[in-house]
């Protein structure tokens, strides 16, 4: 059976030897004058390795442009470490801000950021804000109310409201000062309304 089967590809190398021949032939005696000005030089080169016969099913299936398909090309290799570097980033950034906001001054510095950013809030209303959460908690993300069981920088009640936000609000002061800010604007509309009402009725 091997003896067959290298007759058989022997055979299919001559056969393409003799092919390239009669091609390289053809197109000089055809076109010998744009071969003489444009190709003083014609090279042929005839594989080493046996072409894959497409009725052949033992036959290794392979890209001629691809010798490695399985394996990530340069460019997407470069691309994957691209967006690895960038979510490296974007991840050390969210935990440094965590880490910031578990003091009160620093809370109170990711709150302004947040609202900068997302609903672009006056000064007037920081201080409503400032005035009502620390009166809530201190701005402490540890804070509970043993009666009511109120949690976090914002007192959420129930707690597990902030899980819209995150599963992390027992930990995360700016899961909890996201969920907060939230919870004002579409209650409230302003800080300094929920400050009002919580003056009133020593609760918002």
């Amino acid at each position: 059976m091997k003896s067959q089967v290298s007759i058989v590809r022997s055979q299919r190398a001559r056969r393409l030897s003799i092919s390239a021949a009669c091609l390289a032939f053809f197109l000089a005696i055809v076109e010998p004058a744009y071969a003489s000005s444009n190709m003083q030089q014609v090279f042929i080169t005839i594989p080493n390795e046996q072409l894959p016969n497409p009725a052949d099913p033992l036959a290794p299936v392979s890209d001629p442009l691809d010798p490695n398909p399985e394996s990530p090309s340069l460019l997407e290799l470069d691309s994957i470490k691209v967006v690895d570097a960038q979510t490296m980033a974007l991840v050390s950034l969210a935990a440094a801000q965590v880490e910031r906001a578990r003091e009160a001054k620093g809370a109170k510095a990711v709150a302004r950021q947040i609202i900068a950013q997302k609903y672009r809030w006056s000064d007037r209303q920081f201080t409503c804000l400032d005035n009502l959460w620390t009166k809530e908690s201190n701005w402490n993300y540890k804070a509970r109310n043993k009666t009511s069981g109120a949690h976090g920088i914002p007192q959420a009640l129930p707690a597990t409201k902030m899980e819209i936000v995150g599963t992390d609000w027992r930990t995360n002061p700016v899961t909890q000062l996201t969920w907060g800010l939230k919870y004002i604007e579409e209650r409230y509309e302003y800080p300094c309304k929920a400050w009002n009402k919580s003056k009133r009725s020593n609760w918002y």
